[in-house]
């Protein structure tokens, strides 16, 4: 071969072996980060696109879509790890010595007694644990719920878990905790996770709502007389604006005649309180499917929930199956704080869903546990975001929470 062809030749050669050395590293790495049509690492907002809004009554659900979803399989929910038995909660104090992952004893420290706002969480899954404020946990000396979100490793020291108590009249019964498979709604979760007070939580569970009802709507908000033995007023479908489903007076007499601890679950489980609840949730479900059943290339990865004219909460993952894991719970808080609120003929716009969600601007705290996990608060006059990211196995959003407060 004549020896410029062969340079020609070679030199197209060793071009071609660097494309493909090239490209298969490409390939590699979509892979490693890619798992059936999921990627792994930040989910921006710039992804999300809202749906065109669910009502019922004077409760409205804008569905948050995105193109790309996270790979979430790696992480384990509070209600899984407790039914599995692969996490353990209890109270402080007496049983001051946990068992850790290996078995091996560990002292707690710090733990001289039983306290009401914290408890003993151990990890002994092999994923990570995600907790979300307002997750309750039954059982113990008082039903409590998580005070904050956090990500909780696998194997770790038994954790010293800052809780609010949603049971306030007992302090007996044993020291291990069951999963409630409840979310407390909106209005409770705001005074555990953003205003942080214990008082204020019991205050959102007797009374089911902390938004300020106008003075001049202050008798129509009493609601309809209950019936007798202490049900909850009948609200219909186009009932005229400052009325109420489940009313506080109704809430008092649960609390007298079936709830005298003042235990969340028994309130809002109560028969008095959950056909109503269980009513408007599966119409609210039915209504839900339908308008995302047939997405093509997009996931409901959360949702913006309004209560009236105005757009209060938003709850978005990093994934629609995270989403999912939680949708069942987080759709009865939103519906307990619907039938606790004060009715208005007045509807949200999907403009105004976008500007709620739009980034705020203002005092930001950040609390991080080192290769763990951080939490970022932002706080803009009556608004609220906090963000949790996993930091391990990679950086991940895995939980966005938006508050307008009622507070």
């Amino acid at each position: 071969m004549h020896r410029a062809n062969w340079f020609s030749w070679g030199s197209k050669s060793v071009a071609l072996a660097i494309m493909c050395l090239l490209a298969v590293g490409a390939y590699n790495a979509q892979k490693d980060g890619q798992k059936d049509g999921q990627i792994e690492g930040k989910i921006s907002p710039n992804q999300w696109r809202l749906a065109d809004p669910i009502r019922y009554e004077n409760l409205t659900l804008f569905p948050v879509l995105s193109r790309q979803s996270a790979d979430t399989a790696g992480f384990a929910t509070l209600d899984e790890g407790l039914s599995a038995g692969q996490v353990v909660v209890t109270e402080g104090g007496a049983e001051m010595i946990r068992r850790s992952r290996d078995g091996h004893p560990v002292a707690i420290p710090g733990q001289s007694g039983a306290s009401v706002n914290q408890l003993v969480l151990i990890n002994r899954g092999s994923k990570p644990l995600l907790l979300l404020a307002g997750e309750m946990v039954s059982g113990g000396k008082q039903d409590r719920i998580i005070s904050k979100d956090r990500v909780v490793p696998p194997g770790a020291a038994p954790l010293p878990l800052d809780v609010f108590c949603v049971e306030a009249g007992r302090w007996t019964g044993g020291a291990q905790f069951s999963a409630g498979n409840l979310m407390v709604h909106p209005s409770v979760r705001e005074q555990a996770a953003i205003t942080k007070q214990q008082d204020k939580v019991w205050q959102a569970v007797r009374n089911g709502t902390t938004t300020e009802v106008p003075l001049n709507g202050a008798m129509a908000a009493a609601g309809p007389t209950p019936p007798e033995g202490g049900g909850v007023g009948a609200g219909r479908v186009g009932q005229t604006s400052q009325s109420v489903t489940v009313t506080s007076e109704a809430l008092s007499t649960v609390i007298v005649t079936e709830a005298p601890t003042q235990s969340y679950e028994k309130i809002y489980k109560s028969s008095k309180v959950a056909v109503p609840v269980d009513s408007f949730a599966e119409e609210v479900q039915r209504r839900f499917d339908r308008a995302t059943g047939k997405l093509k290339g997009e996931f409901v990865v959360g949702v913006v929930v309004a209560y009236g004219g105005e757009v209060a909460w938003g709850d978005i993952f990093a994934s629609p199956a995270l989403f999912g894991r939680y949708w069942p719970k987080l759709l009865r808080s939103y519906v307990v704080e619907a039938l606790t609120r004060p009715k208005s003929s007045e509807q949200p716009t999907i403009d105004d869903a976008r500007e709620f969600l739009k980034p705020l601007v203002g005092h930001e705290s950040v609390e991080t546990e080192p290769a763990i996990y951080s939490l970022k608060e932002v706080t803009e006059g009556k608004y609220v975001e906090v963000e949790l990211e996993a930091l391990r196995p990679f950086e991940i959003t895995l939980h966005v929470m938006k508050v307008h407060r009622t507070s």
